[in-house]
Order: structure tokens, then sequence, then C-alpha cells
């Protein structure tokens, strides 16, 4: 498509995230070791000489040109417009203004993007919680860019806080090595057939699961309408990483494999607890996948170039993956939680499903326009009961403008569902965030379930014979 003067077009992704059925968002905070000085001059003069020139997508508004196709348009950023700093009393305890800081971050989660100005606004908290000094909190739009995009472009103006001159560095990433030594003509055979039937399947159910099935009603999904709009509560649990990479060892499975298992876990006990049979209900949770062919951060000018192997934008898709059920509740089978979650995503990754699905949601677009695929990707959303993303954070302290991060986390906000778990890595810990509906879902209840479960699967990990 050709650029329109003074326009870019939007991606699909963009205008599915920024329709009038979904408008989703990304919020992320960062906590700070040190107290925050308010100073405005400075904070304005930060983000137009660090933060704008990132992506011309912060200085731009979502138009429709004449055929009504939406479009990215450059406008002059007014930058006092999208900076607040927060006004609370003074003199309060900690605690207090954890409970003023939890009430703030659910109303702005409920507030919608204006269409009058770039997407984005920077909320800068100069009081002290019982978890940081102060704290800066990011909100942009999905339709900016996904997690990685966004992870991306904070990196870049952040540095390392014991020495800025050296480069960040992330968790290693390690593929399984391919099996060695030759297959029989059956053998490729069956396996060829298994990847037939295992596409078709993955596609059906895929289908099936945005549009007809939906997953029943428990105590993680009430199935209601209009849950995105409901107010908001978060609850933060930290583990060592050290510890997630031990059970992985044990079990012969991802990193990924062993978080998934435990939030499926968590969920199970959580749900026992409140309502013992649905342990055995049908819950799916939509797992987002990178599909980047590349893995690690890249610089912003890599992202930005034609071609990029790690492209800016929205470049992921929704893995289905069944929760399993939870068997005995006095003797739960931990680890097939991880290994049934392992198993799953591994078939799913390899099949034609979700290539299939997301041709049918182009041909949507194509056919019916962005409006009737958004509303494909809604139904995709609701019909599930949480979904489940990450990313991957630095392995040393950063600091932003020489004030040093203690902790940072990130959570998807606007999805029509009443749990969304986000995780990140940093500093040799791995944080999960579950943003639930205030008043549906107890919060500390889940974060107890959860690390409960954490506890459970590492014992058991520990008792199994390495694989």
């Amino acid at each position: 498509m050709e650029l329109k003067e003074g326009l870019e077009p939007a991606s699909p992704n963009a205008q599915y995230f920024n329709s009038s059925v979904l408008s989703v968002s990304i919020l992320g905070v960062m906590q700070c070791e040190v107290p925050i000085e308010i100073n405005e001059p400075r904070t304005i003069s930060l983000l137009n000489d660090v933060f704008l020139p990132i992506n011309t997508r912060f200085s731009s508004i979502m138009v429709k040109d004449r055929k009504g196709e939406k479009q990215w348009k450059r406008v002059e950023v007014k930058l006092e417009e999208h900076v607040n700093f927060l006004i609370f009393p003074t003199g309060l305890l900690p605690t207090s203004y954890d409970e003023y800081l939890e009430d703030y971050i659910s109303n702005i989660a409920m507030e919608h993007f204006s269409q009058n100005k770039p997407l984005w606004e920077i909320h800068m908290v100069k009081y002290p919680t019982s978890n940081a000094a102060g704290t800066i909190i990011f909100k942009l739009h999905h339709a900016l860019g996904d997690g990685y995009s966004l992870m991306g472009a904070l990196l870049s103006c952040l540095q390392r806080a014991d020495n800025p001159s050296l480069p960040l560095t992330f968790p290693s990433h390690q593929r399984s090595e391919p099996k060695s030594g030759r297959e029989s003509v059956s053998g490729r055979v069956s396996q060829l057939c298994s990847f037939i039937f295992d596409s078709v399947s993955d596609f059906g159910w895929s289908i099936l699961k945005s549009t007809l099935v939906e997953d029943d009603r428990t105590p993680i999904r009430s199935g209601a309408e209009g849950v995105e709009y409901q107010p908001i509560m978060v609850s933060n649990m930290i583990f060592s990483m050290d510890c997630i990479k031990h059970i992985k060892a044990k079990l012969g499975v991802t990193v990924n494999d062993v978080i998934t298992g435990i939030i499926f876990l968590g969920s199970r006990l959580y749900m026992q607890e409140i309502s013992n049979k649905s342990t055995k209900s049908h819950s799916t949770a939509l797992v987002l996948l990178n599909t980047r062919t590349m893995s690690g951060y890249k610089s912003i000018e890599e992202m930005l170039k034609p071609n990029s192997k790690v492209p800016w934008g929205n470049q992921f898709t929704f893995l289905h993956v069944p929760m399993p059920e939870l068997k005995d509740h006095k003797s739960p089978n931990p680890l097939d939680f991880v290994l049934a979650a392992s198993k799953i995503i591994k078939k799913k990754k390899s099949s034609l499903g979700v290539y299939l699905t997301g041709r049918v949601l182009e041909i949507v677009n194509k056919l019916r326009g962005p409006e009737a695929a958004a509303r494909f990707v809604h139904g995709t959303l609701r019909n599930s009961s949480l979904t489940i993303s990450n990313v991957i954070g630095p392995v040393e302290q950063v600091s932003l403008d020489n004030h040093p991060i203690k902790g940072l986390y990130f959570m998807v906000l606007g999805a029509p569902q009443n749990l969304s778990i986000t995780i990140v890595s940093y500093m040799g810990n791995l944080r999960i965030s579950a943003v639930m509906e205030k008043g549906f879902m107890d919060p500390q209840r889940f974060k107890s379930c959860v690390e409960n479960a954490f506890e459970i699967i590492l014992k058991a990990a520990d008792d199994e014979i390495p694989i």
C-alpha cells in the first residue's frame, strides 16, 4: 500500500485493538528505589529528547482516510497533556498510599484514550508506598505495539544502574536440541498424518472457541457482558528464577511451560476454594505467542527496518490451551499441570492451526472490514477464562534518569475477561501480575493459591527423577 502524504497505514492488529468493540492498553509500572522529585521541565525535556524520537507512533493519532481506512497521522505533541503529576494528601503512611495508588490505577485502567492526541500517557507518583519510594506509570495503547515492542522502547530509555556504559543483558534462551538419527519412512508418514490432524483439529477448535463455544462460568469467569469496563484489582507475586529453572531442568520443559503450569494449578486451587465443582470445569487460557522469527531484544533501529526479523508492532497470536482438571483436592497432580501445558503448547506451536486462524481473520478483515475482525478477536477473548502474556526483562538493575528501579511489572487492560495474567523477569526474579475484576475475585486468596501452587510443584519436582 502506498503511503499517503502525511499518513501511514495502521496495521490490521492496531485497528482491531482500537475499535468500537475493543480498546486494549498496556500499563507498565516502575517502582523507584529513591524518592521522585517532581520537576516538570525536566520530565518534558526527557520525553521530547528521548521518548518521542523512538517511534513516530508516539507522535501520531489514528484517523480515517477518505475510503474509511485507518491511518497514522503525525501531529504536534503537547507533552504537558500526556504527563500527570499525582497529588495525594501529605504525611500518610506507606500503607495508606498503597490504597491511593491501587484506586488510581483502577481509575486510569477504566479510562479510554482520547482519539485527538497520541495514545500514551505517563503518571508520576512521588509518594512512598510499601514497595517503592516513588512510582512511574506508563499507559500506552496496544495499537502502538505489543509487549515486545513497548518493552524495547522502554529499555531504550533505561541504563544499567551499576554502570551506564555497559549494555543490558537478558536471561539466556536455550532451545532444545533436535533429535539425532534417521527416521523410518513409516515414522515420517505417521508424523505427517499427525501434523495434518493436529492442524485441522487446532484450526477447527480455535474457530469454535472464537465464535460458538465458550468456557464454563466459574470463580474466575463470570461470563457477564462488559467486564472490561469494571474496576480492577492487581495482585503481584514474585518467584525466584533459579527455582523456576530448577523445575524446568527436572522436568525437561521450558520456563514458559513451568510458569503456565503454576498459573493453571493456582487457578484450579482458587476455583476449588470458591466452588469445588469448578475444579472440573471447561476452562481455557489464551497463551500469547510472539511470532517474530528471532528471540531477544534488538535496537529500535533494527525493529523499524523494512522486512526486519524482529519488527515493531503487534506480532503475536493466541494459543488456546485447556486447563487440566484438579483430580484430587487432597493430593493434586501438580506436575501434570506443567507437563500438560508443555505438551499442548508444543503441539499447537508446531501445527498450522495458528496460521490458518490468522488467515481467517485476514479474510474477515478484507470482506467485512476491521470492525468485524475486531468482533472476532473480542469473541476469542470473551469466550476464554484468562490470558497469559510475558516479556523478558533485564538481568541487571536499571535506572531511569538516575532513579534506580527496584521492581517493574505490566498489565493488559481492556480485554473482556475477569482475569488477565502478565509475567516479566527482572533482576533474577519472575513477577506474575494478576489483574482481576474488583468485587468478583479475591486478589489475596488468588495470590495465596498461586504461591501455594508454586511450592507444591517445586516440592514435587524435587521428588521427581530428572528427565
